[in-house]
């Protein structure tokens, strides 16, 4: 699972380029605020292992009035971090690597 070049960002993270995307549009269960807010992050150069990180608070463009905080670059730069200590391998083929940082969110029902 690749990301459409389209709307990603770049950020470096010691030494090595990404690109993350975070959907510009919420699913449905996300503009309830029944889900977090995801992002997706992969390797600039070789993408191998997409990163798909959930994050603790609501898609900014929820459709309730929940306070949406925004995916800041130093949020993207944490998560990879830790998502490269907890095994993540960017360039390695493979089936996408999730992290949870939802401490506490309750699916959707």
């Amino acid at each position: 699972m690749a990301l459409t070049r389209k709307g990603t960002r770049h950020i470096v993270v010691d030494g090595t380029t990404y690109r993350w995307r975070l959907r510009r549009r919420p699913t449905y269960s996300q503009a309830l605020a029944w889900s977090p807010c995801t992002f997706a992050v992969e390797h600039a150069d070789e993408p191998g292992t997409t990163l798909v990180v959930t994050t603790d608070h609501p898609h900014p463009s929820n459709w309730l009035c929940h306070e949406p905080k925004p995916v800041l670059p130093s949020d993207v730069t944490h998560a990879i971090e830790r998502a490269l200590r907890e095994g993540w391998s960017p360039t390695a083929a493979g089936s996408p690597f999730h992290l949870d940082l939802s401490t506490g969110s309750t699916p959707a029902p």
